[in-house]
């Protein structure tokens, strides 16, 4: 089934309200399996609505109209879309009797015969009622095409697409699973370069990859009659993308990293932290707390961090840490041998299981003749101290800041798999 929405209003035309109508429809159509081809916004003129109906006619199979069935002059979706149809326009019994209860306890109002626009609706309509509103909307099958009439105010719209349209929708339509996989460690480009035969020849499921700020990831969807089908069909391919290998020469898996479009770095961590009963501190100098503070975020931190050190000057490096100052003279504050101490002199003074440091240069400019965007990433456990260095040329120091904690959490990651021999 191809949809297409309509949105009527000169309102959205100008600018004066933004139509959010037509992405909560095309989410909720896209979870039923329905493919939304067109979205068309149209003014509160017959003339050219029903230029826009008579189009969408012609090139898909489900059109709805969002906006126009108010009282007003300008509220013309319900009586474009009967005169177009040849079809008389009724009165819905429920919707009428909805209205004489909202002027019955509101004797100050007057209902006028214009209100009465707003119980009517296009005969042979499967009558959609407005939980918070009084317009009445409809349902129609004709010629072939199914037409939906729907409020525009959001507060009346969703309401009645959640109560009452979805459940007529999904009789006759598979729904859509997703799955999101997230990776890092590799660049959207890459990634699409060695899964380019799966992305070419996909069908059913699809695979869609997206960009986010240092990783990416893939949305894997399927039409399936139930969640059990789905998940056959999207462990098969989620189980031949992760066999692919990088250019590199490793495995995908390896980069996989969780599931869902909330489910973050940060989170997975947090949660491997709490599973492996492990505490962490950090010490921080060009993130200045960022990766504390994304620790933070999650309910129950207190079980995992107790709490850390921002070190942003090299005197604050060895008063706070307990580092001779002369050795970070000697070796740099962007450097392995700072990343390594500011690493372990957090984990001994707090007696964390895990120690994390993050040194580097934001940016804009050099430090120490290091380029903006050099990061070196110390981890301290008990039995090991090392450190990476990374390199996130091209970035804003925002950015930089951002992905250098990415990276952090990463490393963590991969410390608490490899086996509790090193905690």
């Amino acid at each position: 089934m191809k949809a297409e929405i309509i949105a009527v209003g000169t309102e959205i035309l100008t600018g004066q309200i933004v139509n959010t109508n037509a992405q909560f429809l095309s989410e909720k159509l896209a979870q039923l399996g329905i493919d939304v081809y067109f979205q068309t916004a149209v003014g509160d003129n017959v003339d050219r609505l029903t230029e826009v109906i008579d189009l969408a006619s012609q090139r898909s199979d489900l059109i709805i109209l969002c906006g126009g069935l108010g009282p007003t002059e300008d509220d013309l979706t319900k009586q474009t879309l009967a005169a177009y149809l040849g079809r008389p326009l009724i009165f819905d019994e429920e919707a009428n009797q909805k209205l004489d209860r909202f002027f019955a306890m509101r004797p100050e109002h007057s209902r006028t015969p214009n209100n009465e626009r707003q119980a009517q609706l296009i005969e042979g309509s499967i009558p959609l009622q407005n939980i918070t509103g009084l317009a009445v909307g409809g349902l129609l099958e004709a010629n072939g095409r199914s037409y939906v009439v729907l409020p525009g105010p959001p507060s009346e719209l969703k309401p009645m697409v959640n109560e009452n349209l979805v459940p007529l929708l999904s009789q006759d339509n598979a729904k859509l699973y997703s799955r999101v996989l997230r990776f890092f460690g590799i660049g959207e480009s890459q990634l699409v370069t060695i899964l380019a035969d799966y992305i070419e020849e996909q069908t059913d499921p699809t695979i869609a990859p997206y960009a986010k700020t240092g990783e990416v990831t893939l949305r894997l969807s399927t039409k399936a009659g139930s969640q059990e089908e789905a998940d056959a069909k999207l462990d098969r391919l989620e189980a031949q993308l992760l066999s692919v290998k990088t250019l590199d020469g490793q495995l995908l898996e390896n980069l996989h990293y969780g599931y869902g479009d909330e489910n973050s770095l940060a989170q997975v961590v947090f949660q491997l932290l709490k599973s492996n009963d492990k505490t962490i501190t950090a010490a921080e100098s060009l993130t200045a707390g960022l990766f504390q503070a994304s620790l933070a975020d999650f309910s129950g931190s207190s079980q995992v961090f107790n709490g850390g050190f921002v070190t942003y000057s090299i005197e604050e490096k060895s008063k706070m840490l307990g580092i001779p100052l002369a050795d970070l003279q000697e070796h740099g504050v962007v450097s392995s041998f700072t990343a390594q101490k500011m690493a372990e002199g957090a984990r001994l003074k707090t007696g964390a299981d895990i120690g994390v440091s993050l040194t580097g240069v934001a940016g804009p400019g050099e430090l120490e003749g290091h380029p903006a965007g050099t990061v070196f990433i110390g981890l301290a456990t008990e039995e090991e101290v090392t450190s990476i260095e990374v390199l996130i040329g091209g970035r804003s120091r925002s950015d930089v800041r951002y992905i250098s904690c990415l990276h952090a959490f990463n490393l963590v990651r991969k410390t608490l798999l490899k086996g509790k021999h090193l905690l």
